[in-house]
């Protein structure tokens, strides 16, 4: 089934991004005094959607933005959030529950003020006979093109509600495995930080301490002894050129990744041939692929668009390109198993059960199987890299400190035998 999307210009986006919050207050069409907030590009905008809901109203202006930030206690909406919500709209929507009821109960019930007013602006323009996803398209931020596309698909066969299911399963399963992937990254950076930062302190501070009192026995120091104190000179002369040096080229490696789309691409071909982790990526991109394929498809969106989506959410540049390829290679009339294997990156398995998809005519179902084939293997991936690096971190950490220390007291040790 074809589905066909709105979809937004860069340059309609950055508009969006530019919505103002208003405060209003008016009355309703029972006489009623009602207040509320609303986010619009202009004033008249905003009375205009009012007027549409059967508001008059009275008064209406710019809410106050907080001075430095402060006061604005809510805290920004986040990927898991979105999922979560996801997830509210669907088990609502699936008891029953009618669409703009269920997005103005989730929003009132919510703790995050931005969500309340996201959502309330949705069910805003919701209750003014605007479709859901062009009311989600308004919000670029929160909610990509692939969501905006199966909500579209879902108001247009009329199973929204199983639609929103999907996706609900989808963002959940997205958010577990990008939370395996930082697990899997965050506690060895954390341990070799806190390393680096303890043998820093023993260079800069208890070193010179011991230097003091190597002084004033006058012997002549082991080598040892008088390599780490050389180091530790060097810390305390220029620690804050190696500090500003670090900073300095995060930042611009930051800064260059971010802007660089070859620095980018050069990274994630790189990162994939690094022991152990780049086979978990491996596996993570592989499991990104296929869960977003399979629930693009299942959701009537054509396959060709399909993949175009599954592409963007691989998460890796080496995958987005070898998708766009099998893409290409499909919307020419290549099965897609055989554009696959053309591409020699994605495992045997994964291509044979995308055949046997194409031929049973189930490649949703097929997909989703290895979808979850890959998220296990990831998980057992990170439990085992963790269980890997642990003793491995420990090894180096006692090394370095054990070192140190070793280092300190071989000068007392000697001038105990000569006593």
């Amino acid at each position: 089934m074809a589905i066909t999307t709105k979809k937004k210009s860069a340059k309609d986006r950055t508009k969006v991004k530019e919505q103002d919050v208003f405060v209003w207050h008016g009355v309703n069409r029972k006489g009623k005094k009602i207040s509320g907030e609303l986010s619009a590009k202009s004033i008249i905008e905003l009375k205009n959607q009012l007027r549409k809901q059967g508001i008059v109203p009275s008064r209406v202006k710019k809410k106050a933005k907080p001075l430095f930030g402060l006061g604005s206690g809510d805290k920004a909406i986040t990927p898991m959030d979105i999922a979560v919500i996801t997830r509210q709209i669907a088990t609502m929507l699936g008891a029953g529950v009618p669409l703009v009821q269920t997005i103005e109960m989730i929003g009132k019930g919510h703790n995050n003020g931005k969500m309340r007013m996201l959502l309330g602006d949705i069910a805003t323009k919701l209750s003014s006979g605007i479709p859901l996803s062009d009311c989600l398209r308004d919000h670029p931020l929160y909610f990509d093109d692939l969501y905006c596309d199966l909500v579209a698909s879902g108001e247009q066969s009329g199973a929204l509600e199983t639609i929103y299911d999907r996706i609900a399963t989808y963002k959940e399963k997205g958010e577990a495995l990008k939370s395996k992937i930082k697990k899997a990254m965050t506690y060895p950076i954390a341990v070799l930080v806190v390393a680096f930062i303890v043998t820093s302190i023993l260079l800069i501070f208890v070193v010179p301490v011991f230097q003091e009192i190597f002084a004033s026995f006058g012997a002549e120091l082991p080598a040892f002894t008088l390599m780490v104190i050389a180091i530790s000179e060097f810390m305390q002369a220029y620690w804050y050129f190696g500090l500003a040096g670090l900073y300095l080229a995060f930042f611009l490696f930051k800064r260059a990744h971010r802007n660089n789309q070859k620095l980018r691409d050069k990274v994630d071909k790189n990162i994939l041939k690094l022991p152990v982790i780049g086979d978990l990526l491996e596996k993570a991109a592989v499991a990104r692929y296929a869960r977003t394929l399979s629930t693009t498809f299942a959701a009537g969106v054509p396959l060709i668009d399909a993949l175009e989506s599954a592409a963007g959410a691989s998460g890796n540049a080496v995958f987005r390109d070898a998708i766009l390829e099998v893409r290409a290679e499909v919307s020419s009339g290549m099965q897609m198993n055989l554009a696959m294997r053309n591409c020699k990156i994605f495992p045997d398995m994964v291509i044979q059960m995308v055949a046997i998809g194409e031929e049973s005519g189930a490649v949703d179902d097929m997909l989703s199987k290895v979808a979850n084939v890959y998220e296990q293997q990831v998980d057992d991936a990170v439990d085992g890299l963790t269980a890997l690096l642990e003793p491995m971190i420990m090894a180096v950490l006692g090394v370095v400190i054990g070192g140190l220390i070793i280092a300190m007291y071989l000068p007392i040790f000697e001038i105990g035998k000569i006593v």
